[in-house]
């Protein structure tokens, strides 16, 4: 990923958060099939130099026989995004010579994938991933909420997949490169938007 110094995030918190706040990342594999690319669901743990992630596939999804054959994948996770109008900007009102661009957070994790055919870890894995996403609701479903012998045949039907992180890359583009005026006008914008999730990442970023 290209880094400019300004952007890049290398503090692993932040890099963890991300993956944990926007969990639907695109797995990535070059293997003999070419290029695929799909979105999962992933859990991170905690284990690990970088961590570790997992995830589970359809048996059918093509992309499973491709992780058995690579040394390594790349799963990408996109965080807050949007345009950034030159009209936003301080310089505009002073020389012009200004053009759009995008703000966006996102983390880069590579390692080499591992799969599981064990139907004990998938039934874990999409108890943990339910609970995960369930347990802030007023009512929150549960996998045992359904018959036992229909979860037992979807989790037949379903491949898991446990990455080991051998290397990750975070990137915070918000503005950090413009004049602090600029950078003012870029809250604004994105507040004026609705955007206030981009807003706090460019005010936190920059000190506007």
């Amino acid at each position: 990923m290209y880094q400019p110094p300004h952007f890049r995030e290398d503090a692993r918190d932040a890099q963890h958060a991300l993956i944990r706040t926007h969990p639907l990342g695109l797995l990535i594999t070059a293997g003999p099939a070419g290029l695929l690319a799909n979105p999962i669901p992933f859990l991170l743990d905690d284990v690990g130099s970088y961590g570790t992630l997992r995830a589970h596939l359809a048996r059918a999804n093509p992309q499973g026989q491709e992780l058995a054959a690579v040394e390594e994948c790349l799963i990408v996770f996109q965080g807050p995004q949007g345009y950034v109008s030159p009209g936003w900007y301080a310089s505009k009102r002073e020389h012009g010579r200004v053009v759009p661009t995008w703000n966006y957070a996102t983390v880069h994790a590579w390692g080499r994938p591992r799969l599981i055919e064990d139907a004990a870890w998938l039934g874990r894995q999409i108890a943990d991933l339910t609970a995960l996403r369930e347990t802030p609701r007023a009512d929150p479903w549960a996998v045992a909420d359904a018959p036992a012998p229909f979860v037992t045949a979807q989790v037949r039907a379903l491949v898991g997949v446990e990455i080991p992180i051998s290397r990750i890359e975070g990137k915070w583009k918000m503005s950090q490169n413009r004049p602090e005026a600029d950078r003012i006008g870029v809250v604004a914008g994105f507040r004026a938007d609705g955007e206030e999730a981009l807003a706090a990442l460019v005010s936190e970023r920059s000190g506007s």
